[in-house]
């Protein structure tokens, strides 16, 4: 209780007063009104057990037990500082999704020295500064824990959080020198990944051919930018809420393009799910059809797509057509049995995967801050009810049962600059 003690009273007090108003014109999303539904408080459950439970799943995943409850490893010093990890405990390495996943949650929660350590890390091994570089201004996105890379090409998810922990942590905390000018960084990274060059260079796995993040024509984030592999999108990594942001903050000369990718994925949300089920696939084309093969299919990748699009409703209730589609989600799941659903399926709704994941679990609960029916209560409290996840599979359920405690208890918040 000591060591929750801090954390504790912050958050009840933060629980129980509203964020300052955001600086934008009109609207009704938590941007612009500053205040982020609890829905855990509207299940009835109090400021200290809400705070309890974060703070209780903050520390066992970041600081419990190295062999089975903790994802996050400090891994020494540099002339930079302290250096840490987040790994994937059932894949053994260190990923770009992870690692900005964890700096995520560590700015949300006011984790500076974890969010440093973290940063460290990624800009030390992660990172490529190379201009001959394909991946040149991105990151590799799965290294081995010593550092050493499994793959040098980038995964844009993993940039696309990187740069929205930078702008939230600069509003935050103020900016610091070198690495730490986490605007500065936060800029530069936005502009590559919308404008970077293409380039053909060495990798670990010979010659590669890189672009930009988003493909400029679609106005949409690519699976991958090697230009080797045919061109595609992931419909979780479809992030409008961050986009509405980037258009307000990032640098001016893109601005107008990311106020239209966020327009361009509120429709993609409508082509890419299946208008019975509300599942999406895990790969898709830039015109909503899934990608040939298995991952044409609902799986882990795509349990993500439902939070993302609800979130965009919580922030800047722009389009009610999301509504719909939690309500449409839940529906689906609900009908597998609330306890028990599985976590793969064909889109129109055959079972092919057993396992009831608590990562899935999260995300269908964050969909409840879009969904309209009464049934959204029934998977807030079924997240409530999640033990924290250890063991093989903590890593993916374990960011995702804390990123959707955080949305759920209305923690997870837009940082704007002063």
């Amino acid at each position: 209780m000591k060591v929750l003690a801090p954390l504790l009273l912050t958050l009840v007090f933060r629980i129980a007063s509203a964020a300052p108003p955001q600086s934008a014109p009109g609207g009704s999303g938590a941007f612009v009104t500053g205040r982020y539904r609890n829905l855990f408080a509207e299940a009835g459950h109090s400021p200290q057990e809400i705070s309890r439970k974060i703070g209780a799943a903050f520390q066992q995943l970041f600081h419990g037990d190295p062999d089975t409850q903790t994802v996050y490893y400090s891994a020494g010093r540099n002339d930079n500082g302290p250096l840490a990890y987040l790994t994937d405990i059932n894949n053994k390495d260190v990923r770009s999704e992870g690692m900005s996943y964890g700096m995520t949650i560590a700015v949300q929660l006011d984790k500076k020295a974890e969010f440093d350590a973290l940063w460290n890390w990624s800009r030390t091994f992660m990172y490529h500064d190379s201009p001959s570089h394909p991946a040149y201004g991105f990151f590799s996105w799965s290294l081995k824990t010593t550092g050493v890379a499994n793959s040098e090409s980038p995964a844009p998810d993993g940039e696309e959080y990187y740069a929205m922990a930078l702008y939230f942590a600069a509003a935050r905390w103020g900016n610091g020198a070198g690495i730490y000018n986490y605007r500065a960084a936060a800029d530069r990274l936005l502009s590559d990944m919308k404008n970077r060059e293409t380039i053909t260079g060495p990798s670990g796995r010979g010659q590669e051919t890189d672009g930009p993040d988003f493909n400029a024509e679609h106005k949409m984030v690519r699976f991958t930018p090697n230009n080797q592999r045919p061109d595609h999108t992931d419909p979780s990594y479809h992030l409008p809420a961050f986009y509405e942001l980037w258009a307000r903050w990032g640098p001016l000369a893109d601005r107008s393009f990311w106020a239209e990718a966020a327009k361009v994925s509120r429709d993609f949300f409508q082509k890419a799910t299946n208008p019975a089920t509300g599942l999406a696939p895990e790969y898709a084309n830039f015109d909503g059809t899934p990608v040939t093969g298995r991952s044409a299919n609902f799986g882990p990748d795509a349990w993500r797509t439902a939070a993302n699009w609800s979130v965009d409703w919580s922030w800047w209730a722009a389009d009610p057509r999301e509504r719909q589609l939690s309500d449409r989600i839940q529906a689906f799941f609900e009908s597998k049995g609330l306890d028990t659903y599985g976590n793969r399926f064909t889109l129109d709704g055959n079972q092919t995967g057993n396992d009831h994941s608590t990562a899935l679990v999260a995300t269908n609960a964050v969909a409840s801050l879009a969904a309209t029916n009464p049934r959204a209560a029934k998977f807030v409290e079924a997240l409530w009810n999640a033990q924290i996840p250890s063991g093989q599979y903590r890593y993916y359920d374990g960011m995702w049962y804390l990123m959707g405690l955080l949305h759920c208890s209305g923690e997870y918040r837009v940082w704007t600059p002063k």
